[in-house]
């Protein structure tokens, strides 16, 4: 990995190399070249919280291992497999509390996912490492791993799908809760992507679409939040708090809020059009 001091604040963003999941078996039933389908979920660790109270009660879950954690990671695992770019929140890199098993990596075996890659923003020790993951079927052509400004334990993942001009900026991302923090934030986001023409948003970040789109640094990207419907909490959803954000040259099949109450959000899924049907876009099995 290299770290390059590409921007105009001091920033310590690093290129690296996808990791590849050396379990992958090739599709069974070939998938839409045409179509890039986009998932993003905060997983909360792989915790089911289906009232308010269980943030206390069952706070026990995040700190050590539970056989409910595992069932509910099969559960992602399987509802993944249907997509092409998957970007998860709140997993766990391997600790005590996740019986030492890196998530994002298991949840690409679990979702047959050639290539993956975790993001710790938080590192704990032995007790808990938090992080971001993104998943995918096409090979990146550059991968950004980049700490958000602000206080700590906040990122974003920046892969290139495709070169040249058709090229799509995918971006993982979990942004914080208070204003000022992820404001900063995505005047950073805002500015790794500003050299692409196709630009993919997605993540927890913990505000509504008008906000995202209307009165932040987002507003110069001419972005759309096609899906306003809430996500946040899972148990009885009354906040729009997850977000697939695109560019608006890039055409949508269909999105939807997926009514899955593993975690406290509810995953938020979308189907793109490719702009092109150029072979840069194949997938990594084919």
């Amino acid at each position: 990995m290299l770290t390059l001091p590409r921007f105009s604040q001091e920033r310590s963003m690093i290129t690296c190399d996808a990791n590849h999941n050396a379990l992958c078996s090739p599709d069974v039933v070939p998938r839409n070249e045409q179509r890039i389908r986009l998932l993003s979920f905060n997983i909360q660790v792989g915790i089911t919280t289906s009232a308010y109270r269980h943030y206390v009660t069952r706070s026990w879950k995040h700190l050590i291992p539970h056989q409910e954690r595992y069932r509910n990671l099969e559960k992602i695992g399987f509802l993944l497999g249907d997509y092409d770019i998957v970007a998860l929140q709140e997993a766990d890199g391997g600790s005590l509390r996740s019986g030492n098993i890196n998530q994002v990596q298991q949840l690409a075996q679990l979702g047959n996912f050639p290539y993956w890659y975790q993001q710790r923003n938080r590192n704990l020790g032995p007790f808990a490492q938090h992080s971001n993951g993104l998943l995918t079927r096409f090979e990146p052509q550059r991968l950004e791993d980049h700490p958000l400004p602000g206080p700590s334990g906040r990122g974003a993942i920046l892969a290139q799908i495709g070169d040249g001009d058709d090229a799509i900026a995918v971006v993982s991302m979990h942004l914080a809760l208070g204003t000022r923090a992820r404001t900063r934030q995505l005047d950073y986001v805002r500015e790794i992507v500003s050299d692409y023409r196709h630009i993919v948003l997605m993540g927890d970040m913990n505000t509504h679409a008008e906000q995202l789109l209307v009165n932040s640094p987002l507003s110069s990207l001419n972005l759309t939040a096609p899906q306003v419907c809430a996500t946040f909490p899972s148990w009885n959803p009354q906040r729009c708090l997850d977000h697939i954000l695109i560019s608006s040259e890039l055409d949508i099949a269909n999105m939807s809020v997926l009514p899955v109450p593993i975690s406290d959000h509810l995953p938020v899924s979308m189907d793109i059009i490719l702009p092109s049907a150029s072979p840069t876009y194949k997938f990594a099995q084919q």
